[in-house]
């Protein structure tokens, strides 16, 4: 491997791994800002912000900024999590400029058109309404909640359909300006892609960028509790959790590993255990979600209903034998 790292005027950090037998490369900009960057009053704005940036810049409409990079085979995508916000391309080694020049563009020349805001807080709400109707995504939604109550990190990404439809362009404008600075931003690139060229490239597209200045988030609190959701579906979905460790810290690995050990396949304890010798339930696993000052730690099944008081005491006493019985 030929990793290489730069660290540019703005604080933006350069990142690639150049393979050059290959014929594409992968391009991302990632942002530390996600759902727990966000005030009370702007939750969900970091999704919305990652929607909003694909619908025009001063030089582009939203079919232009789609056609630039499929036009030449590529794709164009972005995802928010809870730290997090990136923005992705693929393309052939010969359009890594191209895909380069969207990124800054959508990035630095959105425009935040009110009717585009109004399109997209629509779609937004049928968002959130498909992943309320989605117990397996639900479920995970309400964990997080009872982990960290009252907090950031505890709210949904996706933000209520009362919040989202609160955003203006300006409410918009002001978190991107608050957050994505050069010191919170990463650029990377996999692939047949030359280290000093985008090097170059990100001093040209990204030399505006404000340096620093983005307030740190609020510091994560773990105080746990129980959720509980009674509706008409057959399954329950359950989450059994507590708090794990932050993702530089040294319990990480260990965390990693346990998670694996406890339901990471078919052959794990929990599967082998819950499913196949009780046949307790059909999904079960476990799960180790870290933050940069906390984590959780957790243990996620679906089962109908008459078999729940079966299944969690199986699931706890496997917990409590994996602090026993694992070696090396």
């Amino acid at each position: 491997m030929s990793v290489r790292s730069t660290t540019l005027d703005n604080g933006m950090i350069v990142l690639t791994d150049d393979m050059p037998h290959l014929e594409s490369a992968s391009l991302g900009i990632w942002v530390k800002a996600g759902s727990r960057s966000e005030t009370k009053a702007e939750h969900g704005i970091s999704h919305m912000l990652e929607h909003m940036a694909f619908k025009g810049t001063r030089s582009r409409n939203a079919l232009q900024i789609a056609e630039a990079i499929e036009n030449v085979g590529g794709d164009l995508n972005a995802a928010t999590s809870v730290e997090h916000t990136g923005y992705f391309a693929r393309v052939l080694k010969e359009d890594v400029v191209l895909a380069a020049d969207i990124l800054s563009d959508i990035l630095q020349n959105s425009m935040f058109e009110q009717d585009e805001l109004d399109r997209e807080q629509q779609v937004i709400v049928q968002e959130i309404g498909a992943a309320r109707d989605n117990p397996d995504d639900h479920v995970f939604d309400l964990f997080q909640s009872a982990a960290y109550p009252d907090q950031p990190i505890g709210r949904t990404i996706l933000g209520t359909v009362d919040s989202v439809q609160t955003f203006s362009p300006d409410t918009i404008r002001s978190y991107m300006e608050r957050n994505y600075v050069g010191d919170h931003m990463v650029l990377c690139a996999a692939g047949n892609v030359e280290h000093d060229a985008l090097v170059d490239i990100a001093n040209d597209r990204f030399h505006d960028l404000r340096a620093s200045g983005a307030p740190e988030p609020e510091k994560a609190k773990y105080i746990g509790g129980e959720e509980r959701l009674l509706s008409d579906h057959e399954q329950a979905h359950i989450v059994l959790g507590f708090e794990g460790r932050a993702y530089n810290s040294d319990g990480f690995y260990a965390a990693q590993i346990l998670a694996s050990i406890l339901g990471g396949g078919m052959s794990s304890r929990l599967f082998q255990e819950v499913r196949e010798k009780r046949g307790l339930c059909y999904s079960v696993y476990a799960f180790h979600w870290a933050f940069a000052d906390s984590g959780i730690f957790g243990v996620a099944a679906s089962t109908g209903e008459e078999e729940v008081a079966d299944l969690m005491p199986v699931v706890v006493e496997e917990l409590r034998k994996a602090t026993e019985t694992i070696t090396d």
